[in-house]
């Protein structure tokens, strides 16, 4: 069996599919780098590399400006410098959100063939809402979703699980029935916590981590293997 459908057929064939964005759909990295390196050249702080970002996105953006800031993944610089860097990466990003980033390879089509299956989609991202709704709109996306929510459309975000059950809600979906399509521990922890079924992508940013080692239900490495997976059978996880 190939690595990436290690565990699929343990998964129970959901009702409803949720995405994150950033390093599932999209590689961001490049403009989230860009955008970052003009922040700390403001700051005085020596540019990042893209690898780096790769490895401190996936929190919100204070985090990620946090860990930009101190160059390190627990990193903490305080909160005033943060709110300081926040408006001179916002002003970067805006204008930077799409000229660099790229949808990974099989996105595009195995998003169609799960909404031409009937399948319910949203996306769940902790991405800014200023900056999710133009991504996905300049992208063509925007109309396969169902629903959309951003790191600051509700209180909590991911890995809390509020978003998740916020979007079952919407759909009239039990948990139960519910997948979550990610890449990072962050996805892991919220679909757990919200009693959803989680599939990895190989790829993407899980902060430098092999995602496997997490134990999501399947990884694969192109969402083009999830509609095939989906259609294998349909046992319960236990």
């Amino acid at each position: 069996m190939k690595h990436g459908l290690r565990l699929c057929f343990l998964m129970r064939r959901p009702k409803m599919i949720l995405f994150d964005l950033d390093g599932t759909l999209l590689d961001s990295a490049p403009d989230l780098a860009f955008s970052v390196n003009v922040m700390l050249v403001k700051f005085g702080r020596p540019p990042c590399g893209e690898e780096d970002v790769c490895a401190w996105v996936g929190n919100g953006t204070a985090r990620l400006l946090g860990r930009a800031l101190t160059g390190s993944l627990d990193g903490d610089p305080g909160p005033t410098l943060v709110e300081e860097a926040l408006p001179v990466f916002m002003a970067a990003y805006a204008e930077n959100t799409l000229v660099r980033s790229v949808l990974y390879p099989g996105v595009r089509e195995g998003l169609a063939t799960l909404a031409g299956a009937g399948y319910p989609l949203g996306c769940v991202t902790n991405k800014a809402a200023r900056f999710t709704t133009p991504v996905l709109q300049g992208l063509g996306l925007l109309d396969l979703f169902g629903i959309v929510l951003s790191g600051d459309t509700l209180p909590e975000m991911k890995p809390h699980p509020a978003p998740l059950l916020h979007a079952a809600a919407h759909f009239g979906v039990a948990p139960g029935d519910s997948l979550l399509v990610g890449d990072s521990i962050t996805d892991i922890q919220a679909a757990r916590a919200a009693g959803f079924g989680i599939v990895c992508m190989s790829y993407g940013y899980n902060h430098g981590l092999d995602i496997r080692d997490a134990q999501p239900d399947a990884v694969i490495d192109s969402l083009m293997e999830l509609p095939g997976l989906l259609a294998g059978p349909q046992q319960r996880r236990s």
